[in-house]
């Protein structure tokens, strides 16, 4: 683990427990999210991914057309317009 995954990981443990279990749930509320669009076939834009991820709309987009995100294989579907739609297909 480098010095800023280390200060990283020093800042969240000191953070009231309070916090980092509101977190949590965030996270899984994310996860449920994700499940949700996989299982129903949706296909989302590449803004709804971004806000999904937690990154950046130009982080998705420049990640190519199929990669791997936490339990799902991200893979660009087409273009309607100028929006590019995602679909995640779950991995275990």
């Amino acid at each position: 683990m480098d010095a800023h995954s280390h200060a990283q990981t020093d800042a969240i443990d000191n953070l009231p427990r309070e916090i980092r279990v509101a977190q949590l749930r965030d996270l899984v509320d994310t996860l449920h999210f994700a499940d949700e669009f996989s299982s129903k076939g949706y296909l989302i834009t590449s803004s709804e991914l971004a806000d999904l991820m937690d990154v950046n709309a130009s982080a998705v987009t420049s990640r190519g057309d199929n990669w791997v995100w936490r339990n799902w294989v991200v893979s660009r579907v087409r273009r309607e317009g100028n929006q590019i739609l995602w679909q995640l297909e779950r991995v275990d």
